[in-house]
């Protein structure tokens, strides 16, 4: 734990304090945050307050009294429950602002990990309770210069792959026939012989299925690779390194050589879409002025509606990428929720708009990596479809 960095981070935003609590491992975001070992057993509730300025403040059970001893600040320890809000009356009362997990509405599930009866007990001692989302952006989100590395590192491979998965599609089509789930299982094979892991598997998605923005390539449902296919591929992976960076883009191509109008027109519209949400990054880090997810995700869904595909388009632009897929910084989104957070300097996330029909969909997926006074698309940009 950087004690001095979240100091600095609470008087840059004005809050008072930031109080961290779990129970049972509910808030896995304290333990990367406070570096405390993930594993250690919690059947009691922690409590743990970092003020602005001072000693932090322990509050944790007699029966589990030194799960926190590796902290600085001074400790409580508690056996019943009127203790318990007894003393943590007399930890949070003096702050003004108090940080904790909690989205209003739950409108950042990332972020809203503490449960409403928490909250409320806390309030009761007539504290501001306010939400600790730029926060956690910062001290979740922010990428050192191993883990940009370990992005670019990760983007080498997943291009190399994608290339040569949309040459093996095209060269099995012709000599004997392949599948949605058998190009997936080949694509898991690259990563291992890149040294790349992923979560979950990659998509592969052809004709209707590409119409379905999380489709599962599964035996059971695996439609043959045909010509005349349109074919989506959605691949993510990181190299093995600790805290490594996730690399996520999508791709779209067509088994032969003349797509249909109607495939080029949303690929276009999708494709333009994306430009314009990397260009709205852009010019904002230029600019030297503050941009928050919601307002990049409001400027590519206006495009799309203003083409006639709004009600297609069915998720948000974009989401954080760190060391996990869906990381814990700002997503680009003013349509699944309303992401208020600011997009922090050094953290990287995806633009991939999308028009999901049920015959085809398009979605077109690169990331983004700020920088000081910059913004970067970090890997190639699809300009057209796929010939495979």
């Amino acid at each position: 734990m950087n004690l001095d960095a979240i100091q600095s981070a609470l008087k840059e935003r004005k809050f008072s304090a930031w109080l961290f609590y779990d129970h049972h491992h509910r808030d896995p975001i304290a333990y990367r945050v406070l570096g405390l070992r993930p594993n250690m057993m919690v059947t009691r509730r922690w409590f743990y307050l970092i003020p602005t300025e001072g000693e932090p403040q322990k509050l944790v059970h007699r029966i589990e009294a030194g799960h926190l001893d590796d902290l600085p600040g001074n400790k409580r320890s508690y056996s019943s429950w009127q203790e318990l809000q007894r003393y943590l009356q007399e930890i949070v009362t003096p702050y003004r602002n108090l940080a904790m997990q909690y989205s209003p509405q739950n409108a950042i599930p990332y972020v809203g990990l503490v449960d409403a009866g928490t909250v409320e007990l806390v309030r009761s001692f007539g504290v501001n309770v306010v939400s600790s989302g730029d926060l956690v952006s910062q001290f979740e989100a922010v990428l050192n210069d191993e883990q940009i590395a370990s992005h670019f590192l990760a983007r080498d491979a997943v291009d190399r792959i994608t290339a040569e998965a949309f040459k093996t599609i095209g060269e099995r089509v012709r000599n004997g026939g392949t599948h949605e789930y058998e190009m997936a299982q080949w694509i898991l094979e690259a990563f291992r012989r890149e040294n790349l892991i992923s979560e979950n598997s990659p998509i592969v998605a052809a004709n209707s299925h590409s119409g379905d923005p999380h489709f599962e390539p599964r035996p059971d449902r695996s439609q043959p690779l045909k010509e005349g296919d349109f074919v989506l591929l959605d691949i993510w992976a990181k190299t093995k390194a600790p805290g490594a960076c996730y690399y996520d883009i999508t791709w779209t191509g067509f088994i032969g050589q003349n797509p249909g109008e109607r495939q080029r027109e949303v690929f276009e519209i999708v494709r333009d879409a994306r430009k314009l949400g990397c260009e709205t990054v852009r010019k904002a880090f230029a600019d030297s002025r503050k941009i928050a997810g919601w307002e990049v995700d409001k400027a590519v869904r206006e495009f799309i509606q203003n083409k006639g595909f709004g009600d297609q388009f069915v998720h948000r632009t974009g989401h954080n990428i760190s060391n996990a897929i869906h990381g814990n910084g700002a997503n680009i989104d003013n349509f699944e929720t309303k992401d208020e957070r600011e997009i922090l300097p050094n953290t990287c996330f995806s633009i991939e708009p999308g028009i999901y029909l049920p015959e085809f969909g398009v979605r077109s997926e690169v990331n983004v990596l700020t920088r000081p006074g910059k913004a970067e698309v970090t890997g190639r940009e699809q300009e057209e479809i796929v010939l495979i």
